[in-house]
């Protein structure tokens, strides 16, 4: 429910006059869809029947344990249990389990996977395929075990140690040292400044098998516990089952409390420093962490707890909008900031003033969101606000509602999960839309304002600044400490809001008209040739109710120019123009225009294209329609906002120049195109070549020639009507009849193998390989198919040998792919993090795969897993409006109907182990090789 609430942030507003009186404690109903019961040993279970995707069902598990409950000793061991839970069970010995699965299509990583967090673990099997019983069976059986019957074995205990190391040194990122820098003074004196969930690397390579199994029956026992089954299937039945399969689990006897884990208050404001040599910018920050019991969840909803969920998305998104027409107008102090309540650790809530600095900036950023902050406090929103938000919000709601069927069997478990955890209300989305509508009028701009005051007070207050440790000056203590002093009570001007009213065109366009109608039986579409020559190809499709795709392409791209000066103007002339506005109003203003809308329309240049994009709801097709004709006749080039846009640019080129990442990603960049010089990289002279002339230019030639485009129109709207819109909007645009290719420029790979070890500096010891295979040869679909089966072959090798076996890496990385343009071309990319010690060993691991399945094949088996996860998957998105869109698009393009059962279903599922191994020694024996390791520099 609080989800619900708390995301749901705009709509469409005719709640004008009188409202009858409300009784605010008033119950919700709960969601009659949702059977929940609980058995004698104290297992709660929850059953919810849904078709989307139809056919499937998702399996979870749901514990109220997490880190915070580990003991000094257990440093980390909730997070290792769960990685434990597939490495064998009472019914599922060794890696049996995955196996199991993989066997029936469901993927390990994909649909099969678990998370831990402070306060709780989940496990799930998503996208059961349900046609056979027996395979519900064994989700069920696996489940049984997750509960209470793992192994625990300590050998597979001693080989997860190294995974989990790794695990560790992949995610020991700037942000995370930061945050673990942050971490003991936000929540200081409680266990949450204690525990980070991966935990402590001396505990995990030391600990002794028996403290693992005194966390697992101390804490993963049936009170603690909650089965979440949702999907196709009948209720009743799946219920007996759980009874049957769950109700042998034995109780605990005498189990100890679960805790509520507390932060305590604190009177005085905290501050924390907190730095890296990784980070990229500076941030200030005033939070503030506080408990308010009426937002906690009660198991049921009243109309007050509704209230109070949409007044706090409401000024989270004004608050919003303001600091975004701030940046737009080239005013901020800061490059991003915010202000807004959220939810923080269980039970508690955070307020926060924060900003991004720019380059030794902070003072004035810190200065600039609090400035924001006390325009709240002093003169509130304005009720145009508050009126713009409720519109875009009712939108969003009655969007969901028509959609309500396309809910996803994963997020109706989260409610539950939700529900069992902390309590939260599981609503019907259209009991909440008929109580939102009531609630609505009776919110006021003035009560949502006030909302601040309850939120923020003298108490439980934290000043954070963090950074980079090294080339920036940071604000000190005390210095931070008298801004806050300074800025709270200082007087500030009230917000202006200016209203905007107008059309979004003021002058009706010339239709033209259909020249020449072509049936599509295969596709269910038509194709109408327009009298200026464009293309525009229909399907109606309304799988998802309330959404319409509009989308189109032109051959040509950025690849029409010789001038590599000229080429970053063309790649980001489209992402740049979005930020200018249209026609006559700029971004703040279109956006005004369009409250309660939802509509949009959006253009840009790739390598070899020029594309649309557009999405509405079919009451809002017209204006996606009006969106997109000015695109193309009334682009807008904003001075002022250009600006904007490259001091953005420049700052984060700063930022990010000689770290890691960026070094990583530009070495990879060049010696993939053999340091062609069409191939530039992101840094300051990228954005100094970013000239408005250079954006407008390469703008106005692209975005001119409907001749060239193809559009296609997909989604739930009639025929009659896409027809009169793609005359008025897409007939009425001009065209040149330029009937343009695209150009291979010949940006190739080097040949041969380039093999090379790149220092870089990094804080945390970790080597990263990338090993690239290339090549250049004839395009078929089949083995196309082939090499993305080989590439999750290979992936599943790597995680036994190179994961599991050697404890060398969290995961090895692999895909598979194959291009048509603007060349034939096959390759395979691998990657992998390691300790830096083990580099060198473990590479010649991916190679010695690759040799293995070339000399030897692959199994029946293992291919069979890959085919029947490929085809499940394949089957789940037919069921979407989207895959319509990409089909027809697909089929324009390349002349292949992917529709067709003989060039998906029928053709991945013929291919053979032989296949596989001859495609192996077709692509490898002649690829091109890039071999890199990236390593830590030398200190």
């Amino acid at each position: 429910m609080k989800q619900k609430i708390l995301l749901l942030s705009f709509l469409f507003l005719s709640l004008i006059g009188y409202a009858q009186p409300i009784d605010w404690n008033k119950k919700l109903p709960a969601d009659p869809n949702v059977l929940i019961g609980k058995l004698p040993n104290g297992i709660t279970y929850y059953l919810r029947h849904n078709e989307e995707p139809k056919d499937r069902a998702s399996f979870f598990i749901i514990r109220n344990a997490g880190a915070l409950l580990e003991n000094d000793d257990q440093d980390g061991l909730a997070h290792f249990l769960e990685h434990m839970a597939f490495n064998g069970s009472k019914n599922f010995p060794g890696n049996s389990m995955i196996s199991t699965l993989e066997r029936h299509g469901i993927s390990f990583g994909g649909n099969l996977n678990a998370y831990t967090t402070q306060n709780e673990t989940v496990y799930n099997i998503s996208d059961v395929p349900m046609a056979d019983e027996s395979l519900t069976d064994t989700c069920l059986l696996i489940l049984h075990d997750w509960s209470y019957y793992l192994t625990l074995d300590p050998k597979d205990i001693d080989e997860e140690r190294g995974v989990i190391t790794e695990e560790w040194r992949t995610r020991n990122t700037s942000a995370t040292r930061i945050y673990n820098q942050k971490r003991p003074i936000l929540y200081k004196g409680s266990k949450y400044a204690e525990r980070d969930v991966i935990g402590n690397l001396d505990v995990i390579r030391t600990f002794k098998p028996e403290t693992l199994r005194d966390f697992y029956h101390k804490w993963y026992r049936t009170d603690l516990e909650a089965i979440a089954i949702v999907g196709d299937f009948d209720i009743k039945n799946m219920e007996g089952k759980i009874k049957k399969v769950f109700s042998s689990i034995p109780v605990i006897p005498n189990p100890e409390p679960r805790p509520f884990f507390e932060i305590p208050s604190h009177d005085e404001t905290y501050f924390c420093l907190a730095t890296d040599k990784e980070a990229t910018s500076s941030n200030v920050q005033v939070i503030r962490i506080f408990r308010d019991k009426e937002y906690d969840g009660k198991g049921y909803a009243t109309y007050q707890d509704v209230k109070n969920g949409l007044m706090i998305g409401f000024y989270n998104s004004m608050v919003g909008e303001r600091i975004g027409e701030i940046i737009q107008r080239g005013q901020a102090p800061y490059v991003k900031a915010s202000v807004g309540f959220f939810g923080m650790a269980r039970g508690y809530y955070g307020y926060s003033v924060s900003a991004t600095a720019k380059p030794n900036q902070e003072k004035e950023a810190l200065i600039g969101a609090l400035e924001e902050h006390e325009r709240i406090f002093q003169h509130g929103f304005t009720e145009d606000e508050l009126n713009r938000a409720k519109a875009n919000m009712l939108t969003s709601l009655e969007s969901m509602v028509k959609d309500k069927d396309k809910t996803s069997n994963d997020a109706y478990a989260e409610e539950m999960q939700s529900h069992f955890l902390t309590n939260e209300a599981i609503i019907d989305i259209g009991d909440y839309a008929e109580a939102v509508k009531e609630i609505l009028p009776t919110i006021t701009a003035e009560e949502v304002s006030q909302q601040a005051r309850r939120w923020w007070k003298a108490n439980n207050r934290t000043i954070v600044i963090s950074g980079p440790s090294e080339g920036v000056t940071h604000l000190t203590e005390q210095e931070a400490r008298d801004i806050l002093a300074e800025m709270e009570g200082k007087e500030v001007t009230a917000y202006e809001d200016n209203s905007v009213k107008g059309n979004l065109i003021e002058k009706e366009p010339t239709a033209g008209t259909i020249t020449k109608v072509k049936e599509l039986p295969q596709f269910q579409a038509e194709e109408w040739t327009l009298s200026n020559g464009a293309k525009v190809i229909y399907r109606k499709a309304d799988y998802e109710k309330d959404e319409v795709a509009l989308a189109a392409y032109s051959p040509g791209g950025s690849s029409l120019y010789t001038d590599i000066n000229f080429l970053p103007a063309a790649s980001n002339a489209g992402q740049f123009a979005s930020n200018y506005g249209l026609g006559t109003y700029d971004e703040i203003a279109l956006g005004k225009l369009l409250t309660g809308k939802k509509a949009g329309c959006e253009v840009s240049i790739s390598g070899l294209y020029e594309n649309v994009n557009g999405s509405s709801t079919p009451k809002d097709f017209e204006t996606m329609m009006q969106l997109m004709y000015l695109r193309f006749m009334e682009p807008r080039f904003d001075t002022l906002a250009h600006k904007v846009i490259i001091e953005r640019n420049h700052i984060y080129a700063k930022q990010i120049a000689g770290q890691p990442q960026t070094i990583m990603r530009d070495s990879l960049s060049l010696i993939s195109a053999n340091y062609n010089p069409r191939v530039q990289l992101f840094n300051d002279a990228y954005v100094d070549r970013l000239t408005l002339d250079r954006i407008e230019k390469a703008y106005r030639d692209r975005i001119c020639d409907a001749s060239d485009f193809t559009f296609f129109i997909v989604g739930n709207v009639d025929k009659d009507t896409a027809r009169v819109m793609a005359q008025k909007y897409i007939g009425s645009l001009p065209s040149l009849y330029r009937n343009e290719k695209w150009v291979d420029r010949q940006v190739r790979a080097p040949k041969g193998k380039v093999e090379k070890n790149i220092e870089i500096p990094l804080e945390v010891p970790k080597s990263t390989v990338i090993v690239l295979f290339n090549r250049e040869m004839k395009y078929t679909l089949k083995e196309a198919y082939t090499i993305n089966i080989l590439g999750n072959i290979l992936t599943n090798r790597y995680t036994k040998t190179i994961r599991e076996e050697q404890g060398g890496t969290y995961g090895v990385g692999v895909s598979g792919s194959a291009s048509r343009e603007p060349y034939n071309n096959y390759n395979m990319y691998m990657t992998f993090e390691c300790d830096p010690e083990k580099a060198n060993e473990l590479k010649p691991l991916l190679y010695k795969e690759v040799d293995n399945i070339i000399r030897e094949g692959v199994t029946e088996e293992e291919l069979s897993k890959v085919v029947k996860n490929t085809l499940k998957e394949a089957e789940q998105s037919k069921q979407h409006n989207a895959y319509w869109l990409t089909t027809l698009v697909t089929y324009y393009k390349t002349g292949v109907n992917l529709n067709d059962p003989k060039n998906m279903e029928t053709l991945v599922a013929s291919i053979q182990p032989k296949d596989v191994q001859k495609f192996a020694k077709k692509f490898f024996k002649e690829a091109d090789i890039i071999d890199l390791i990236f390593s830590p520099q030398q200190k």
